[in-house]
């Protein structure tokens, strides 16, 4: 029999409050950046790159450009790194980057965490999961066919020197301290449903989520069960952040597996669930250490490159920021 307190599931959540930790600060200077930018602020802040995480559109656009031209992206450069880095995690490790990485994941576990102490968790039947499920690839669909099929190398170039592309980190920032009262809504009410269900935003609405899970299906990685060790007491499903029916399985290649192998830490039964590359067993721990050695590779690639710090001049930083609120999104 296993330890029934695992340490992986504790591992996981302290590296996900570490990088929620880190995006909550690099928010915060940015938001000094900005005051300093438009002239509220005396003290100069260094705008953190890293606040272009948030900016997946963006991405997706320079990404297009980086494989038609061969030039990196000079405005946003450290979300094309990031996205970059999300996408070849998903080739080789599932959906490494929501399962260890997104804030937005961890965010959303925490709260059904606190909603399942007070009885609160809800399972939608299998008529209505179904069709949500698919709501993530419909926009993911929706936005490749616009970015990716619709937009020609004259458009993505005019998309990316366009006024709104320079500042779309401050429309960002303004999204999130000034919401709309439809904006606000939604984030309140898909804060109040995290309470009751598991992870609807990443379930149900992500495209990034979509996409990196379908990438994940390459991945050689495999959650593996053996049949005659399960003694079906169902505790890896109940653990899923995905819902997975797990028990039903015997390799999980579903593109909704996040990756984060909680399923692996709570089975009771030695060698019942395991970590899996190919034909061979393998330690829980080698995709987290993948995951984040990965990314942490392509970030300093990114930075002695000099692909991660923009390349727009501070002036004109300050001249576009003055601006922000009233340049409105390219047609």
């Amino acid at each position: 029999m296993k330890k029934k307190d695992h340490p992986l599931p504790h591992l996981r959540r302290a590296v996900q409050a570490g990088f929620t930790g880190f995006c909550l600060f690099a928010g915060w200077r940015f938001y000094l950046f900005y005051q300093w930018a438009i002239g509220v602020r005396a003290e100069y802040v260094p705008r953190p790159a890293a606040v272009e995480g948030f900016l997946p559109i963006s991405a997706l656009v320079a990404l297009k450009h980086l494989l038609l031209t061969g030039r990196y992206d000079p405005i946003h450069p450290a979300g094309l790194t990031i996205f970059i880095a999300a996408l070849v995690m998903g080739l080789g490790l599932r959906k490494g980057f929501c399962g260890w990485i997104c804030p937005v994941g961890f965010t959303s576990n925490l709260a059904e965490m606190l909603g399942r102490r007070a009885k609160l968790a809800l399972v939608p039947p299998r008529w209505l999961d179904l069709p949500l499920l698919s709501i993530k690839y419909l926009l993911l669909a929706f936005f490749a066919y616009l970015i990716l099929w619709r937009m020609d190398r004259q458009a993505i170039e005019g998309f990316m020197i366009s006024p709104y592309n320079r500042i779309v980190d401050v429309k960002m920032l303004y999204f999130f301290l000034h919401p709309s009262p439809l904006a606000g809504g939604i984030m309140l009410g898909l804060l109040v449903l995290s309470l009751a269900l598991k992870n609807p935003w990443c379930r149900y609405l992500c495209p990034y989520g979509a996409l990196l899970g379908l990438l994940g299906l390459l991945s050689p990685l495999r959650v593996r069960r053996d049949q005659e060790a399960c003694i079906s007491c169902h505790r890896c499903e109940r653990a899923c952040p995905a819902a997975i029916p797990i028990t039903a399985k015997t390799v999980v290649r579903n593109p909704e597996c996040l990756g984060c192998l909680d399923c692996v830490a709570v089975c009771p039964v030695d060698s019942c669930l395991e970590a899996a590359c190919g034909p061979r067993r393998v330690s829980p721990y080698l995709l987290p250490a993948l995951t984040l050695g990965l990314f942490f590779a392509l970030w300093l690639t990114a930075k002695t490159t000099g692909h991660w710090q923009t390349q727009t001049p501070l002036p004109e930083l300050r001249r576009d920021y003055s601006l922000g609120l009233d340049i409105p999104h390219p047609r």
